[in-house]
């Protein structure tokens, strides 16, 4: 697999790369932090998302979509994919989060791996955004599977443009209009 070379990513890295929770980074510096659950309910993944948890075509997940708040701005637009097998025996409690956090709950888990990340410059009205979160901007957005005592789960996060720490960095000029299917050099699989 071919490698996008860290310095493209540079003015950013430290948010994208960052293989701990985001959660938890975001309720550092003292503004009040909290999750509102947009949707969830059980739909067919997309064709990159069923690719990226080897899913069957036909295989119906569990979708999740929450925004993450800072001082009651959205920072963060977060989809998660859950596959119905993942949600069995001990970790069916996961249909459950309703606004709570999922980062600070898997971050607190044992039997946690996360894959490497796959990283993307999307436009700020990618229909992979919410319509009413729209932006000007193009939107850094991660991605990466999770396993949660080896069973599989996807998390993608979007970075809006009230995210503070990109405001600086507008003049990035890679556009990407998927998910990458390249593995970042540097990135590694967390824990």
């Amino acid at each position: 697999m071919a490698a996008w070379p860290k310095r493209q990513l540079q003015p950013v890295s430290h948010w994208l790369l960052d293989t701990d929770s985001l959660t938890q980074r975001l309720q550092l510096g003292g503004a009040p932090f909290s999750v509102q659950r947009r949707s969830q309910g059980w739909h067919k993944p997309t064709l990159s998302e069923r690719k990226a948890l080897n899913l069957p075509s036909k295989q119906m997940a569990l979708i999740r979509e929450v925004v993450l708040l800072r001082d009651g701005q959205p920072v963060v637009f977060a989809r998660s994919v859950f596959p119905s097998t993942t949600l069995t025996g001990e970790l069916r409690w996961l249909r459950q989060l309703q606004n709570r956090s999922l980062g600070s709950i898997l971050f607190s888990s044992p039997g946690l791996r996360r894959r490497p990340f796959e990283v993307a410059r999307l436009p700020g009205s990618t229909p992979l955004i919410p319509e009413d979160l729209h932006q000007d901007q193009p939107a850094w957005g991660r991605r990466s599977v999770f396993l949660l005592n080896r069973r599989p789960l996807l998390v993608a996060e979007i970075f809006l443009e009230s995210f503070r720490p990109w405001c600086d960095h507008r003049s990035l000029q890679r556009s990407q209009r998927r998910w990458s299917s390249r593995t970042l050099s540097g990135a590694s699989p967390a824990r």
